[in-house]
This record gives C-alpha cells, sequence and structure tokens, in this order.
C-alpha cells in the first residue's frame, strides 16, 4: 500500500462514503437504468465481497496471486460501478483478465517506436500484451494493472487510457491509488454542479471546503508550502476556489502555464490584480489566436471582457502600469523608478520592505499579482522571489519574516566577461557620464545638428527627450531595424540602453556593437564630457579566431584626458594613464586567454572609477534606449565605403 507503510486502507469507509456521495448527487428525475437504480437505493456502488475462495480461484485461473490492495478490495466488493466519471463498471474476481493485447493496442504503440527507444517506452507499450484488464464497461478507457511493475509491498501499478485524450497512459502507483484517483475524478465532475441536480455537499466538500479556508489564512501568515499542498489536493477534488487560489501562488512561484485563476479572474473585485498577469501569458505566445483568453474569462460580462481587451492592448505596447493603493501602492512607484534605471535589486528591496503593508482585494486574494505584468517591474520576479513574497506575512497577520534572496546583480563590470546563454554576447561597448542623470545622455551622445536617426528616438514613459519607452535589448533592435531603408559601412550608430552605473554615474550600454574599425573610430568620450567626466570602454577580447581588440578613453571637460586601444596585436596609448589601468599590465605579449584579461580590465576599470553595470536589468530586463551618433568619423578624400539602399 502507498497510503502509508503502517497503517492498512479503510476500503469499507471509503467505498461506503464515495457510494453515498454518489447516491445522494443523483437527481431524482433522472433516467436510470435497472442496475443504477438498484444501487441508488442501496448506497452502494459495489458488489457483495469476494470469498478467499473465490479470489484463490480466480489467481487460479490467471497463474499470478493478485496485488495486495486488489485482494483487500475484493474482499470488500467484487467489482465496482462507476469508478470515476469514465469507467461505468470495473473488474471483480469473474471478469479480470489478461489483456493480450486484445485492443490491438501494442502494435498502435510499437508503430510509434524508434530506433532510440529506451526500456522504459518498450515497456509501456508492451502493457497491452501483459496487462491485466480491470475495465468491463467504460467510454473507450482501459485500466490494467501491470504485473511487471512491482513495488517493495508486492503492488502493481496500474495503468489507464483513453482513446480521447491526447496523452500518454497514466500510471497510478497502486490500485488503492488508481481508486483514490477515481474518486478525486467523481468529485471534480460532480463539484460544478448543473440545472436540475441536487447541491453537491457531503463529509468530504465540507472538510476541503473547510481546508481551502483554512489555506488561505496559512498563505497570508507565509507559510505557503502548507497552503499549496491544502489547496492542491482541494483542486483536485474540484472545489470552487481551490484552483484560483492555487493559481495565485503557482504564478508567483514562476510557473505560468495552464495558470488561468479559474473562478476568480472573472470577479471584478480581483481583476486588477489576475488578469494583467492571465493577459501578460497571453501576449507572450504571439501564435495565440485572442479567442484562447477569451475561453479563460468564459463567464465574464461585458465590462471584464473590455477591460481584458485594453489591457492586452498596453502589454502588447508595452505601455501597461501597474497600480496599487495605500503604503504598498507608493512602494510601488518608487520601485518602478528605480527599476527604469537599471536599479532592479534596489528596486525588489522596496517592494519586499512594503509587502507586509500589502492588503488584499477580497477574501480570495492573497498577494499582489499584477506587478508580473509591468514591463519594468515584472523583470524583477523570479521563482526564489516568489517564494520570498508569499513566505512574507501580509494583509493583517502576523509572522516571521523570510529570509532576503541573493541579488541578481553581482555589482562591477567582470561580468560582461562570462559567457551569456548561447555565448551570443562576444562583444560590447558602453558609455559612463559622472554626475549626470540618465535622461541627459542622448543630449551628449547625439550628434551636434540633430541628425541621429530620429525614427528611432521617440518620447516613452521616460520622459526624457530622444528617449524610448522601456524596451528590452532585442524590442530597441527590432524597432531600430524596422522601416530603415539605408545601410553604410560609414556610418555606426549605436543602439543603447541606459541608466545609473552606481553613485554619481549613469551608463550608455550597447551589446550588439559593428565591428570595431580602429583606424576611423572616434570615441564618444570627449563630446560627452562637457561640463564633467566621461569613460568609454568597447571589448572584443573574446572574438574567437577574429582579431582581437580592446579600446578604453577617459576625458573631461570636452577634452580626452588618456586613452590606449589595443589591436592588430599592438597597444597605442595617449595621456597619462593611472597605474591601475596600465596596458602593459593586461596586455603585454597579447591578451593571455580572452576572457581572462577582459575581466581583469573590467575590474580595473571597476575599481578606479566605482562604477557597475546591471547585469540583470540588461540582460532581462527592460530600460529606455535611444541612437546615438556614429561612433566613426566619415569619410575622408579617397576612402571608399558601401551604401546599401533597400526599396
Amino acid at each position: 500500500m502507498t497510503e502509508t507503510d503502517t497503517v492498512a486502507f479503510d476500503w469499507q469507509s471509503f467505498l461506503r462514503a464515495w457510494s453515498e456521495e454518489w447516491a445522494d448527487s443523483l437527481p431524482d428525475d433522472e433516467a436510470r437504468d435497472e442496475d443504477d437504480e438498484t444501487a441508488r437505493r442501496a448506497r452502494w456502488l459495489g458488489f457483495p465481497p469476494a470469498s478467499e475462495e473465490r479470489i484463490t480461484a480466480m489467481e487460479e485461473r490467471l497463474g499470478r496471486r493478485m496485488p495486495p490492495s486488489y485482494r483487500e478490495f475484493l474482499a470488500v466488493s467484487d467489482g465496482w460501478r462507476h469508478a470515476g466519471g469514465f469507467v461505468w463498471l470495473l473488474a471483480g474476481t469473474g471478469e479480470a483478465r489478461w489483456h493480450d493485447n486484445a485492443s490491438g493496442l501494442a502494435d498502435l504503440f510499437e508503430e510509434y517506436l524508434d530506433e532510440d527507444a529506451g526500456p522504459e517506452e518498450r515497456q509501456e507499450a508492451d502493457i497491452w500484451r501483459r496487462g491485466l484488464q480491470l475495465d468491463v464497461e467504460s467510454d473507450v478507457t482501459h485500466v490494467l494493472l501491470d504485473p511487471e511493475d512491482v513495488d517493495e509491498n508486492g503492488e502493481w501499478a496500474v495503468y489507464t487510457w483513453s482513446s480521447w485524450r491526447a496523452a500518454p497512459p497514466e500510471r497510478h502507483a497502486d490500485f488503492a491509488a488508481f481508486m483514490r484517483e477515481m474518486h478525486r475524478e467523481f468529485h471534480s465532475l460532480r463539484a460544478g454542479g448543473g440545472d436540475g441536480e441536487p447541491e453537491f455537499v457531503n463529509d468530504t466538500t465540507r472538510r476541503l471546503d473547510a481546508q481551502v479556508d483554512q489555506a488561505r489564512m496559512d498563505a497570508l501568515r507565509g507559510d505557503w508550502e502548507r497552503a499549496a499542498q491544502a489547496l492542491d489536493e482541494a483542486t483536485e477534488y474540484g472545489r470552487p476556489r481551490a484552483a484560483g487560489l492555487r493559481d495565485q501562488l503557482r504564478r508567483l512561484l514562476g510557473q505560468s502555464s495552464g495558470v488561468d485563476f479559474e473562478g476568480l479572474v472573472t470577479d471584478p473585485r480581483y481583476a486588477s490584480e489576475l488578469l494583467p498577469p492571465l493577459v501578460a501569458e497571453h501576449a507572450s505566445h504571439s501564435h495565440w489566436d485572442d479567442s484562447t483568453l477569451t475561453y479563460h474569462l468564459r463567464g465574464a460580462d461585458d465590462d471584464l471582457l473590455a477591460l481584458a481587451q485594453a489591457t492586452l492592448k498596453q502589454v502588447r505596447g508595452g505601455t501597461y502600469r501597474y497600480t496599487a493603493t495605500g503604503p504598498f501602492g507608493e512602494a510601488v512607484e518608487r520601485a518602478r523608478e528605480l527599476a527604469r534605471w537599471g536599479d532592479t535589486d534596489g528596486a525588489w528591496q522596496v517592494l519586499r520592505a512594503a509587502v507586509p503593508l500589502w492588503e488584499p482585494l477580497g477574501p480570495d486574494h492573497l498577494a499582489p499579482l499584477g506587478w508580473v505584468a509591468d514591463p519594468l517591474l515584472g523583470p524583477l520576479a523570479t521563482p526564489e522571489r516568489g517564494r520570498e513574497l508569499l513566505s512574507t506575512p501580509r494583509g493583517g497577520q502576523v509572522g516571521e519574516a523570510p529570509t532576503p534572496t541573493t541579488p541578481l546583480d553581482p555589482g562591477g563590470l567582470a561580468w560582461l566577461a562570462e559567457p551569456d546563454p548561447g555565448n551570443n554576447r562576444r562583444t560590447f561597448r558602453f558609455v559612463l557620464v559622472e554626475g549626470v542623470d540618465p535622461e541627459d545622455l542622448p543630449r551628449r551622445l547625439t550628434d551636434t545638428d540633430g541628425d541621429s536617426d530620429s525614427d528611432s528616438e521617440k518620447d516613452g514613459a521616460g520622459g526624457g527627450a530622444g528617449l524610448s519607452e522601456p524596451l528590452t535589448s532585442w524590442e530597441a533592435r527590432r524597432r531600430w531595424l524596422d522601416g530603415r531603408r539605408e545601410f553604410s559601412s560609414y556610418d555606426d550608430r549605436a543602439v543603447v540602453s541606459v541608466g545609473r552605473a552606481g553613485p554619481g554615474w549613469s551608463f550608455a550600454f550597447d551589446g550588439e556593437p559593428a565591428p570595431f574599425g580602429g583606424q576611423r573610430f572616434v570615441s564618444p568620450a570627449p563630446r560627452a564630457s562637457a561640463g564633467t567626466r566621461a569613460v568609454v570602454v568597447w571589448s572584443g577580447l573574446r572574438k574567437g579566431h577574429e582579431e582581437a581588440y580592446f579600446h578604453l578613453s577617459v576625458a573631461r571637460d570636452g577634452a580626452e584626458q588618456y586613452a590606449f586601444t589595443y589591436a592588430d596585436g599592438e597597444v597605442r596609448q595617449s595621456g597619462e594613464i593611472p597605474p591601475a589601468l596600465d596596458p602593459s599590465r593586461f596586455l603585454s605579449g597579447g591578451p593571455r586567454g580572452g576572457a581572462e584579461t577582459e575581466r581583469a580590465l573590467l575590474e580595473a576599470v571597476a575599481g578606479e572609477f566605482g562604477v557597475h553595470l546591471p547585469r540583470h536589468a540588461i540582460t532581462h530586463g527592460r530600460l529606455h534606449t535611444f541612437t546615438t551618433g556614429s561612433w566613426t568619423r566619415p569619410p575622408m578624400e579617397g576612402e571608399t565605403y558601401m551604401v546599401i539602399r533597400m526599396g
């Protein structure tokens, strides 16, 4: 038995309660065959118990001793009616028989096996030859005991499969586990009720509904694991509210597939919190038809459907903005301001500190959720942070605060030398400007004559002239390319993300720079440094078989102070370079291991200027962007270049 290793399963009580629940759930005027009517009046879905002699005779006929839980079941009821919703008669001692591929399904399953199929897949296909068939009457649903899938207690696994379900056979640890699952299936099918059906209330539903109420309080106290376990069981039984409550926990734990907040998302009280994450998941699948969203909102009124469509438009356009009331709402605004300039760790700290002050919108609201759909706040979410939030007492409850999660940003600049997923970031460049806000960077880094790809410079949520609304690096690159008809080999304008690079510094970062042209490269540091100091770094030390390069330049008040460039195996330098940045420390004799040298150089730059770049915001978040002026000089007389015009 798998229910417990020491306590036998109480078949008599379990089957009697199931039978009475079934009988009470039937409408008085429903047409029933004689057998079902007899069962209803007797309030018993089973049959008389099988004697030990009858069980032994069956075993002699089949040539195998039956597993313990099936034997114990037969001793209480020799067969069963209505096991779940799709098996109408389950075999007793007289009907159980070896399937022996009577359905021909072994041949069908074996057709899908290829030469790479493993032993488990082949054993699964062979179940149709060796299994003991228990389904007698069903809706094309097969129930087989597997004599070769046996546990240490002698229990045989049960496999079920329905031709109308697009899924492989489902395994149950033993017969008792299978019957408990069928009882849950019966409950889930009855829970919704229907016109003319009696109210489905019994000891099981009362126990589970009380469990749901307790789970809600446990969740608000921060004991989300206990709450999740209780809600999982209640959801399997189809109890109202359970799935909607459980989905709130699941979404914050990083799960989005199948999360639709059933029974709650269409309640106007919770729409402002539950609609946005549902809509955001829908929007993330560009191939999904909008009817998919409507399906999840079945039963909603016209106002809520209109709100869903408006929210979908905002999410797709990157303009959705999460708001909340009270002190938590004030923290949301502060967190958004930090996140929009790259300080995602600081933003999370602000949100986390305000969670104890959060208040639910109603009795079935467990945690703030709408923020995960916000283009700036959503990237803060990780499963670890979700657990931290859920572990925090809130909604007027008290308890012990959880241990804070580890920050996502490592600090400094050395992370740029680490491989990214896919190892695509082999080159990058950035500008650091001291004592200015990020909004001021477009003025410093675009062309002085104003000719700077104005089509890609749109006022966005950030408000700074020339800054877009917050975008991912991929969105910014795509927008820059959309509609372009001319590409020049001499004009190197960078699409940069901007933010804060530590106390007193702002940054502009380009993770997909054009090829480095050392002879025509013009550092933007002097023009960015008017009235202050600016630093430019351009690295290509991990170019593989291509020629490696690295550039550093520092300017103050519009004039370059010092610089060096490593390219073509040589170092060219100017000005008085601080000892900590002396290229001979890193590049003497050429870079020894591109990533190692790059890391050392970046650590030196970070240490010299006290700066860092926010890894999480750059790689996973959204930042304001703009297009800089060219990083190369115009061609001089006699130099050739290429211009490609399209359309």
